[in-house]
């Protein structure tokens, strides 16, 4: 039974049980006394005779300590425990014999063939040290033989390098002849730097004078054909390269060098900057003056015929050549010869590697220096050209030949920095190109301006069109919004209004987008700082939109400018129209306008910028100061006709009334019609409550006690106090009302702004004159009528209800014989009028 199992231990594979077999090496290493290592452990030997284990162990000694103190089960127990260890090292053994057998056999082999190998490699090493031995042996000979005879042979030996030396020298000048009739220059310089110094050397020597004048005869004759070469320059660059290199090693002046090939090189680039200030001395076509002179005349606000096109800033004043093609002709011909003469100068002059005399002359500094300042001085040439030609690009319909032309420009110029670091026409190129975007933003606000007067004068005309077919006939009709003509067909404001705004701001997304071509991602200048930053904060924001919406704010506060009898020449509805806009800027287009410039040029505020609320602020002020304008105009307009009313008439001679006057109906009508014109614009605003009728008012105003007190020292003989002093006591008591105050942004305000400046200029009128009983009636019976409408009108009826009353009360003061007309009368009157 042990017998099969050490069989079945022994036959098993080693591989197939990886823990055992780290166990069995662990075992061995530890009887063997090793460490993980393979190595000898230090541990101190086992001196007890009882450990199993150790060198010392005695199996006599072991087994009477086991009997003596294990019983009879435990003996049994280690019995069976040792024979299992018994095992388990044979089977050991058996496993590592197992794996070892085909090192053991490739070892063996091993060495067998290495046994081999040596014997072959003995057998070649004893031949090598016989052929040595013998080739040692006749070398000696040799030496031997050829030892008296050494110095002979090294004594001939210099003197044929002496005469093949002499014989090149005397050979020299035909030599040189032969290689100038080749033409093989650079073998004549070579030979001729080689044989130089022992020319001049021994110079005192007349047959070596002879040779040396002879030599410098030829090299001169050659240098003469070399500098024709390098002044035609019609070779190729390696021979031009090759001809300045020969001639510096004749000797020849670098920096004349220099300054011939940058002459010859200036009169071709002399010839590309002609034929561009050439192409600038070509007139334009004859459109182009004529056009402008039609923008000029409508920026300035002069009337022109609706047959007669109006003149659009943002069309392009034609050239023979556009600039994109002028900029392609500079950067073809100009600049590429210039890169061309920049580096090929550099690769004669500069980077060519110096060897020997031409090292210590310095030559790349100086020829540096020179180049830059050649550079330098045509650039700026050209540079003047391209500001020229740009300085005529007047138009603003289409930006983008400008943007590519400038891009193309920029773009080639870098050729320049890559080829000449240090240059200062790379920094000067993207000046012009940030100068060339100020001016393009100073034109597109100067065209947003014309199109802003030329969009506002055709506003007036179609303002001024009902009252020209009013006058004029049915022919101005068709200018009439709508096709309506005549006085019942007043112009359409909020379309206007509507149609005015929206051009304005089209326009506007128009230049933003044009604009906006200077940073597209193509553009190579666009990633330039100016571009990211200034061009759009202080360019665009600022020099452009912020500006032209302070100019609309301007040019609206310059209408409340004109004084004249009638108010100016200014349109009321116009006046109201602009406020109105003013207004909607104030409220959502500034915002609207920032808000999307911003968005559009990813605007960083570096620098400080115009605030949103500020330019809301100016546009509230413009709204407000032309809303108190239109105010004052219309109520100049009713004053002028009641001024005139009341001075043209006799009050004191008058007849009794018995019509309302027609000025008065003009009054009303006037009113409805500004309610009607400023409804179309403003919201209705908030009245205070009205009475029950208050078209009746009249009544019980001119019929109340106090009217009754006032008039009754005219006829009462018997007055207690003074009618003037009852009416200032009135008046200390009463509201005080501001004729000219501020008025809000709705129908009513507006509305009761002008009846207030009516009734107090009709008032101030009634003071100066004096009225006989009748002329008192008659001012009875207007202001009756007047309070039958206009009330309705105004925020306050008792506004209305005071002026009249003071109006009446002061015609009474100035009445002769104060009589007044009852009441029901005075409506009977007004109501058939």
């Amino acid at each position: 039974m042990d017998t099969n199992e050490d069989t079945s231990t022994a036959t098993t594979p080693p591989d197939s049980d990886p823990p055992r077999k780290r166990k069995v090496h662990g075992m061995l290493k530890l009887y063997y006394g090793l460490n993980d290592e393979g190595k000898a452990s230090d541990q101190a030997e086992s001196l007890d005779p009882c450990d199993i284990n150790g060198p010392h162990f005695d199996p006599e000694v072991y087994l009477n300590k086991l009997r003596k103190e294990c019983s009879l089960g435990e003996l049994m127990d280690q019995e069976s425990c040792m024979v299992k260890q018994i095992r388990s090292l044979d089977s050991d053994m058996q496993t590592l014999v197992y794996e070892n057998y085909n090192k053991f056999i490739s070892a063996t082999d091993t060495i067998r063939k290495m046994k081999n190998d040596f014997k072959k490699m003995e057998d070649e090493m004893d031949c090598l040290s016989a052929n040595m031995a013998a080739i040692t042996e006749f070398s000696a000979k040799i030496s031997g033989t050829l030892q008296d005879q050494h110095a002979q042979i090294t004594k001939l030996s210099g003197v044929h390098t002496l005469l093949r030396k002499l014989q090149f020298l005397f050979e020299l000048p035909a030599r040189l002849n032969k290689c100038l009739e080749l033409q093989a220059y650079a073998q004549a310089v070579s030979s001729h730097r080689r044989a130089r110094c022992v020319l001049q050397q021994y110079s005192h020597m007349p047959s070596f004078r002879g040779i040396q004048d002879d030599c410098n005869a030829i090299i001169e004759q050659l240098a003469q054909q070399l500098r024709q070469k390098f002044r035609d320059g019609g070779s190729n660059a390696k021979d031009l390269s090759e001809c300045v290199e020969l001639l510096l090693q004749l000797d020849e002046p670098a920096e004349e060098l220099c300054d011939k090939f940058l002459s010859h090189a200036q009169s071709r680039l002399e010839a590309d900057l002609q034929g561009l200030e050439a192409e600038l001395r070509d007139p334009v076509s004859p459109s182009g003056p004529s056009a402008l002179k039609k923008a000029a005349s409508s920026a300035a606000g002069s009337p022109i015929d609706a047959s007669t096109p109006t003149a659009n800033p943002f069309l392009s004043v034609a050239s023979k050549t556009d600039i994109l093609e002028f900029i392609d002709r500079g950067c073809n011909e100009f600049v590429s010869n210039l890169c061309l003469v920049i580096a090929s100068y550099q690769e004669l002059f500069i980077s060519r590697a110096q060897e020997g005399e031409l090292a210590s002359k310095n030559i790349p500094e100086m020829a540096s220096r020179k180049l830059h300042a050649f550079v330098d001085a045509l650039a700026a040439r050209y540079f003047s050209l391209v500001e020229r030609r740009i300085q005529e690009e007047k138009g603003v319909g289409d930006n983008s030949l400008l943007v590519r032309a400038l891009d193309r420009f920029h773009r080639r110029l870098q050729a320049v920095s890559k080829l000449l670091p240090g240059s200062a026409v790379p920094s000067q190129g993207t000046e012009i190109v940030v100068q060339a975007a100020r001016e393009r933003i100073k034109q597109y606000l100067s065209a947003l301006q014309s199109f802003y007067l030329d969009s506002l004068t055709d506003v007036r005309q179609a303002l001024a069109a009902p009252r020209l077919s009013v006058g004029g006939g049915a022919g101005g009709g068709a200018l009439l919004p709508g096709g309506a003509s005549g006085k019942d067909a007043p112009p359409n404001l909020p379309e206007l209004l509507a149609s005015f705004s929206a051009s304005i701001l089209n326009q506007i997304k128009s230049v933003l987008a044009s604009v906006h071509l200077f940073t597209a991602k193509d553009i190579t200048f666009s990633n330039k700082p100016y571009f990211k930053g200034e061009f759009c904060s202080q360019g665009v924001r600022e020099s452009l939109v912020v500006s032209f919406i302070k100019f609309v704010c301007q040019s609206s506060r310059q209408f409340c400018e004109s004084t004249g009898d009638r108010g100016g020449s200014t349109p009321p509805a116009l006046l109201l129209l602009l406020s109105r806009l003013c207004l909607d800027y104030e409220t959502s287009t500034i915002s609207y306008i920032l808000t999307l410039t911003d968005e559009q040029f990813l605007v960083q505020h570096h620098s400080p910028v115009t605030a949103v609320t500020a330019l809301c602020a100016e546009a509230r002020e413009a709204a407000q100061k032309l809303l108190n304008h239109y105010v004052k105009v219309q109520g100049l307009i009713i004053s002028q006709m009641l001024r005139k009313s009341v001075e043209t008439r006799d009050w004191v001679n008058t007849i009794e009334p018995r019509n309302v006057r027609a000025v008065m109906k003009r009054v009303v009508e006037d009113t409805t019609s500004i309610d009607v014109q400023v409804g179309l614009l403003y919201e209705e605003g908030v009245r205070k409550a009205h009475s029950s009728d208050s078209s009746k008012r009249t009544f019980s105003v001119y019929s109340s006690s106090r009217q009754q007190i006032r008039y009754a020292p005219s006829y009462t003989p018997s007055a207690p106090m003074d009618t003037n002093l009852l009416s200032n006591i009135h008046k200390l008591f009463s509201e005080r009302i501001d004729i000219f105050s501020p008025v809000e942004f709705n129908k009513v305000s507006v509305l009761t702004g002008i009846i207030k400046i009516s009734l107090k200029t009709f008032l101030e009128c009634v003071r100066l004159r004096t009225f006989g009983r009748y002329g008192l009636q008659q001012i009875q019976v207007d202001c009756h009528y007047l309070q039958m409408y206009l009330w309705r009108f105004v925020s306050d009826e008792n506004l209305v209800h005071f002026l009249l009353d003071e109006i009446v009360g002061s015609a009474a003061h100035r009445c002769l014989d104060p009589a007044p007309m009852e009441q029901s009368v005075i409506e009977v009157i007004c109501e058939r009028g």
